[in-house]
């Protein structure tokens, strides 16, 4: 066994393992054809894990049950969680189906923002206009703690809504405009306000493409961007890697560490 592990399990957490035991993929929701997974797909990819990507704003169905699949992340894109699209309305319906199963779901930003209306809970832009666009502080709750004990202190940002905290959620981190940051309903469905899987590609590409963006009160300069992500990009990495081992992993018993 590591040190480090032997520290995590001195804490009283387990030990989680991304890999290829089990065959199924992930199912991966996007919003946009150009979108990709990023980081998150990376990091799955890299021990085995197979993708399941569908786009419902391109038609593509989402499956009646997730046996098939390891669990589901939905994730960011432009639309607003109360868009009155038709797929925005029937993606939200859907996802009864990971609760139901208690199968793991992970939303980021707009896929946290739609778990939380699902939940019942409002999802509007901030009283006063503010955007956060680039990083910004992370604070995480004991909550937060007892699911991983390493959060990052900045994380980086793309949204001008937020979300209310769903009735019967735990909050998991907090910031300082927007509240709620991340939040834990159920045993295995999580959202994030954050974008651990942001490449520095996607970066370039945000920054560029989405520059109005950077225009709103509260956003960062796009020097700060890329300045901030050499500074604070690692622990990012290391939570990502710890959160989808834990979600879309398997435990790792004592008997079973090297």
């Amino acid at each position: 066994m590591t040190t480090e592990a032997a520290t995590t399990r001195q804490l009283g957490q387990p030990d989680y393992v991304l890999d290829a035991a089990d065959g199924r993929p992930v199912l991966i929701v996007l919003h946009q054809e150009t979108s990709t997974p990023g980081r998150v797909g990376q990091v799955l990819q890299r021990h085995g894990v197979q993708l399941d990507i569908r786009r419902p704003v391109l038609g593509d169905a989402l499956p009646e049950s997730l046996e098939a699949h390891r669990g589901a992340i939905v994730f960011g894109g432009p639309p607003s969680a109360n868009d009155a699209d038709d797929y925005i309305k029937a993606e939200i319906e859907w996802l009864k189906v990971p609760l139901a199963e208690e199968r793991p779901l992970l939303g980021i930003c707009l896929g946290a923002q739609m778990l939380a209306k699902h939940l019942g809970a409002g999802v509007a832009s901030h009283p006063e206009g503010f955007a956060e666009v680039g990083y910004y502080p992370l604070r995480v709750t004991p909550h937060g703690r007892q699911v991983l004990r390493h959060w990052p202190d900045m994380v980086y940002q793309w949204h001008r809504e937020g979300f209310e905290l769903p009735r019967g959620a735990r909050l998991l981190a907090e910031g300082d405009w927007y509240p709620n940051q991340a939040f834990q309903y159920g045993p295995a469905a999580y959202g994030v306000q954050f974008h651990a899987e942001l490449t520095l590609a996607m970066m370039h590409r945000w920054t560029t493409k989405g520059h109005q963006r950077l225009r709103l009160p509260g956003a960062q300069a796009r020097r700060a961007h890329f300045d901030g992500r050499g500074i604070y990009d690692a622990p990012i990495l290391k939570w990502l890697e710890a959160f989808l081992a834990r979600s879309f992993g398997r435990r790792v018993d004592s008997g079973d560490a090297g």
